[in-house]
This record gives C-alpha cells, structure tokens and sequence, in this order.
C-alpha cells in the first residue's frame, strides 16, 4: 500500500499542482482548511505519512492545525511541510517551535518538491522502524530481565535450602534442637538491622541482610567433624578437649570450601566468614585466628552475640539455661568475651525483641 499525503491549502491550483507533482509515488487527499484536514487526520493518521499544510485558510489556518496536532501528539509520527509564500524569519521560527519539519516555498519546483516530501517520508518511516525495532529489543530485554530475576530467584532459594540442610545436619549430629538454628537466625536479622539502622557505614543492605541471615546457619558446621565424647560429653572440657572443640571453626570451613560452585559468591563468602570467625573476639582473644576490633567480618559478629545469646537462655548438655536478664547482663559485663561497643548498644536497643523471640521459639 502506497503512502498518503494530506494537501491542505485553500487555492484548488495549489491542491491540483502538488497532488499532480505526487501522483506517481503517493495517494493525495486534499483539503481546502484546517478543519477539514482536522477530520482527515482524526479517521486517518494513522495512514498519512506527510502533512502539506498551508498557513492563511479560511475557517482554520495552519497555525490552528499544528495547535491542534501538537495537542493530539500527531507532530511526533505525521511530519509537516508548511507550504507557503512567506519568508519572514519570525514565520518560519514559529512554525518550527510548533515541530514542523521543513517549508515548501511557492513558486512549486517540481524537482524541490518531490525530493522533500520523500527525503521527510523516508526520515520518519526510518526513525518509526529504528522505534519499532528498539521497542522489541525492550520487550526482549524486559523478558530476559525477567527470566534472570526468575532464575536469580531460584538460585537464591537453592543456596538456602542448602543451607537449611546444613544446618539441619549439625543440628541432629550436636542432639541440639532444630529451634536453635531458627532462633539465632531470628536474633541475627533483629540485630543486623538494628545495626543498619544506626551504623549505616557497615552498608548492610536489606539484600546482604537477608544472604546473613541465611548463612547465619552454618556457624557450627564443622561440629560434623568432632567426636561424640567430646561433642556430647555432660561435663566440662578438659583443655585438651576444649582445643579440638575449637577447631569446628577451621573444619567447618573445610566443609564449605569442599563445595565451593554449588552457590553464588556471596552466599558462599559470608558463609564462611561466619563459620570461621563466629567465636573471635573484639579485643583479640577469641579462635581461631586472634582476630581483632573491626577486622572482625560484621556477619561474624553478628551472628556470635546471637549464637552466645541462645546458648546462654538454653539448655545444653553441660548446663542448665540462665535466665534472660541474667543472659543479657554476663553479655554486656563482658563474661562471655569482648564484643563490640556497636553490637552491645544495638542489643540494648533490641532486647526486648530478643527476648520476645527466646520465649517464642522454644526448644
């Protein structure tokens, strides 16, 4: 189908010439003004591809058209070839304010007139596919966008299931119940974003929340790795006991580092952060590596004060549980080692939440 061109001027020679000097690529519909070219472009614009409009008519002039068009967002995909006598600079500067894309000036050169309207025609229907096209590479994009979150999503819940198993394993091999896995995830997102909120320069971001959180599981990975007569022993520890108690740390990391490629990076980094350095200390004097202040990872943090926590208002095979006032005074007096200034304040402010959780999720 051939393209149509509207031919808007109020002198039938005008209409007759220029539809005569286009027959042979375009259709021409004509109108003698603005109102009339109006109701072509309203049933039709679709269809039109040029607009050649006259500025002084009867009833409408051009102006009025291109108020119009501009109005109805037409100028955007119909160009305008404003056909006139008129060479005033301030004419030609307004018609081009209201988007009009070039003038046809009369007398009609035949060979000047053919090669604007097509050069205006082939520009639009150009810049129409190149819109066309990027609006399909939109559409393709937004659905890849869109299996990539599905397949992220995915990931994301396999990388906690894996988890979920891990820490259900270490859970049955210490006899200790599943709830202890559940409540120090419970405390870990309480105090992580406690700290997010006061101390916004540890940049935990409500997606790095969520991967602690969830790796806050694996801190005692590595007691898969330790005998029952140490694991399970009733009693207090003998030093020599104690010592290989603490390598559950390093042999947890082992674990993770065994099956490195199962998850994402993240998960699998913070993951052993907090398996490794889940039991040093602020001032330096915790295990395995004698780490200090803040070369402390805040994940490892966090989760030790949730892990001591828990321990401290729970029964464990080698003691009764204190109570939580009791629990949460040997913290901040420092009987359960040094832990940072930031953390004690935040589990000042968190407390009660702690509290609430422990009473919740029972054993």
């Amino acid at each position: 189908m051939r393209n149509k061109v509207l031919v808007v001027d109020d002198m039938e020679l005008n209409r007759e010439l220029l539809a005569e000097i286009l027959k042979d690529e375009y259709d021409i519909i004509t109108a003698e003004n603005g109102k009339t070219a109006l109701e072509y472009l309203d049933n039709q614009n679709n269809e039109i591809a040029v607009v050649l409009l006259d500025l002084i008519m009867p009833e409408m002039d051009g102006f009025g058209v291109l108020k119009v068009m501009n109005q109805r967002m037409w100028m955007e995909k119909i160009p305008v070839l404003v056909i006139s006598g008129e060479t005033a600079i301030d004419v030609e500067k307004e018609c081009f304010e209201y988007g009009v894309s070039d003038f046809i000036h009369k007398p009609f050169d035949n060979a000047l007139v053919k090669k604007r309207v097509e050069n205006i025609v082939n520009l639009f229907q150009y810049q129409r596919e190149l819109e066309d096209k990027v609006a399909m590479q939109t559409k393709t994009l937004r659905e890849q966008n869109k299996k990539l979150e599905q397949q992220a999503s995915k990931l994301k819940q396999s990388n906690e299931n894996i988890i979920d198993i891990l820490g259900t394993v270490v859970e049955s091999r210490n006899l200790e119940s599943g709830e202890h896995v559940q409540r120090v995830k419970g405390y870990t997102e309480i105090m992580a974003h406690a700290i997010s909120r006061k101390y916004p320069e540890y940049g935990l971001t409500g997606e790095k929340i969520g991967v602690i959180v969830s790796a806050s599981a694996l801190h005692d990975l590595g007691k898969i790795a330790i005998p029952d007569s140490i694991l399970l022993k009733p009693a207090k520890l003998t030093q020599d006991e104690f010592e290989y108690m603490k390598t559950h740390t390093i042999r947890g990391c082992e674990i993770l580092t065994s099956i490195q490629g199962v998850w994402n990076d993240e998960y699998a980094k913070i993951g052993y952060e907090i398996c490794r350095h889940h039991h040093e200390r602020y001032d330096g004097r915790g295990y395995p590596d004698g780490l200090e202040g803040e070369d402390i990872p805040i994940s490892a943090q966090i989760v030790s004060v949730a892990d001591v926590y828990d321990a401290l208002v729970n029964v464990r095979v080698y003691k009764n549980a204190f109570a939580k006032e009791e629990a949460f005074r040997m913290i901040m007096d420092g009987e359960c080692g040094t832990f940072s200034p930031k953390l004690l304040e935040c589990l000042k402010e968190t407390k009660q939440e702690f509290e609430e959780l422990a009473g919740n999720i029972k054993d």
